[in-house]
């Protein structure tokens, strides 16, 4: 903490999504609603597969994963965000911004992984059908989170301690809605060099790494699919894997957008927007997206509404 010392600012003002005084009130509904369903929709998807044994696969293990990472890191920028629309005191300590920007740097990137995770077991559960229960054991699923877990929490470090190193002695107002990396580097008045450079480095690993892993267990599982002589066995196969597909290309399209570009290339509208969707909009998704595509989470949510009111 000894590095906060070469800092003049001691709290920044987050300039929220617009300055329009017309259009706070709209958004705060908007937003406050697309808050309500990604904290109900991903926590009924948690309970849903709690509940129902048929659903304790390793598919819905992820799946349950990705709910809670959702629900986590919609639920570190939306609250701040909502506050920022109908509150004139749009403060931010700086412990508290880099509080932020921590937990969001941990749950982002393990969500890179989650979604890498959730297409290899796709791979293995259509290529290898007959090995699926011995390639993807309970251990094997752990062990997976437990490494996309390890990966955002090492580079949440990393880009952390980078931006403790960084002096902010002008302005203190952050062009954004929440504590992002790209927003502070530019707000620095020391040399951000390192800190760009980690950030095209760091996030060009995760993304290649994460992209690659998707691209190559679809390019097998879509081969697999063309191999398929009854249009049954296809359609079956092909509806596992769109609700994955959609929602990688949504997150994975707002978030190469953004950090997989020199800092001063983007408009802060076009960062802001892009943002959006992968911290309120794709949160509220990801649920809906897997719950409509999904026959087997429609039928044992039926059932669970049925027991409850039989038993009422």
């Amino acid at each position: 903490m000894s590095m906060r010392n070469h800092s003049t600012v001691t709290e920044f003002v987050l300039s929220g999504l617009t300055d329009q005084p017309l259009l706070q009130l709209p958004l705060f509904c908007l937003f406050l609603g697309i808050y309500m369903v990604t904290v109900a929709g991903n926590l009924g998807m948690i309970s849903i597969i709690g509940l129902n044994a048929q659903l304790h696969t390793p598919m819905y293990f992820f799946l349950s994963c990705l709910s809670f990472l959702d629900v986590c890191y919609s639920s570190i920028i939306t609250p701040k965000m909502l506050a920022g629309f109908i509150c004139r005191d749009k403060m931010i300590s700086y412990s508290g911004c880099m509080t932020q920007l921590f937990f969001f740097c941990i749950f982002a990137i393990c969500e890179c992984y989650m979604l890498a995770a959730m297409a290899y077991d796709r791979y293995v559960a259509i290529c290898n059908p007959l090995l699926y229960n011995v390639i993807m054991s309970p251990r094997v699923c752990s062990l997976l989170v437990a490494a996309a877990f390890s990966v955002g929490f090492t580079d949440a470090m990393i880009h952390g301690g980078c931006i403790l190193r960084l002096s902010f002695c002008g302005t203190n107002i952050i062009r954004h809605y929440f504590c992002d990396l790209v927003p502070l580097i530019k707000l620095s008045c020391s040399s951000t060099y390192i800190d760009e450079l980690l950030l095209f480095v760091i996030g060009g690993f995760n993304t290649v790494t994460t992209s690659l892993t998707i691209i190559i267990s679809y390019a097998f599982i879509l081969s697999s699919i063309l191999h398929v002589n009854s249009k049954e066995g296809r359609s079956k196969a092909f509806s596992t894997c769109s609700s994955h597909l959609t929602a990688v290309l949504i997150f994975y399209g707002s978030l190469m957008f953004i950090y997989l570009k020199p800092t001063s290339s983007s408009s802060v509208t076009q960062e802001k927007v892009s943002s959006v969707l992968y911290t309120t909009v794709i949160p509220m998704l990801n649920p809906l997206i897997y719950s409509l595509q999904n026959r087997e989470v429609q039928n044992a949510l039926r059932k669970l509404l049925r027991r409850k009111i039989f038993s009422q």
